[in-house]
């Protein structure tokens, strides 16, 4: 290799240098707000035949 492009070589390596980018976090400058729409339903049903209603009442001796 010759001086020249030696030179060239170290000069494009240091302004190739110079250009690395930057990354930057700032925080909000305000509260952070969550708007979160949550709609719960529950339906409970209990359905007894009349034969298991005949077996827990109080007269039998099952409990």
């Amino acid at each position: 290799m010759s001086v020249r492009h030696s030179f060239a070589l170290l000069a494009l390596s240091l302004a190739s240098w110079g250009c690395t980018p930057t990354i930057a976090v700032a925080p909000p400058e305000g509260p952070i707000e969550l708007n979160i729409n949550v709609k719960i339903e529950h339906e409970i049903k209990v359905q007894v035949d009349k034969e298991l209603d005949d077996l827990f009442t109080e007269d039998s001796d099952l409990f």
